[in-house]
């Protein structure tokens, strides 16, 4: 199916638009959230949602060499945000999982991040927001095609 509008400057638009809103997101976060690399909150992300992991499971869930995967946990491990602890089965594995401080501050900033963007739809109209949720579903299904 072709584009209803074609043309190229409406996809531009959209990309710059989505980018924007999502820079504009992530700038609300803690400066200390903003300090890390995005492997890192990958990485923090992925303990927080799946549990403990290895160095080598959180390499192949981000596709990234064990070795860059290892010094992006020891800056997590240098500032608290992570746990090494003995594999429950194999010995001679590490397993690394999210530290309490670490799942602290992304609660705050998840909660930073979405009373931003609560208060900022608040400042617009009724048939904006009802457009821009409308929007949200249609973007939703667009990642899912």
């Amino acid at each position: 199916m072709a584009l209803l509008r074609n043309d190229e400057t409406d996809v531009n638009e959209l990309i710059l638009a989505i980018g924007l809103l999502i820079r504009k997101i992530r700038s609300e976060a803690p400066s200390e959230v903003s300090e890390l690399s995005l492997t890192q909150k990958a990485v923090l992300v992925r303990l927080e949602k799946d549990g403990p992991a290895t160095i080598a499971e959180l390499a192949r869930s981000e596709n990234v060499k064990p070795q860059s995967m290892g010094t992006a946990v020891a800056g997590l491990e240098e500032a608290g945000m992570i746990l090494r602890k003995p594999h429950p089965t194999d010995g001679r594995q590490i397993n690394i999982e999210i530290s309490a401080k670490a799942a602290a501050m992304r609660k705050t900033n998840k909660a930073a991040k979405r009373t931003w963007l609560a208060q900022a739809i608040a400042k617009l109209s009724k048939a904006d927001q009802a457009k821009l949720f409308e929007a949200g579903e249609i973007i939703k299904h667009l990642a899912e095609l």
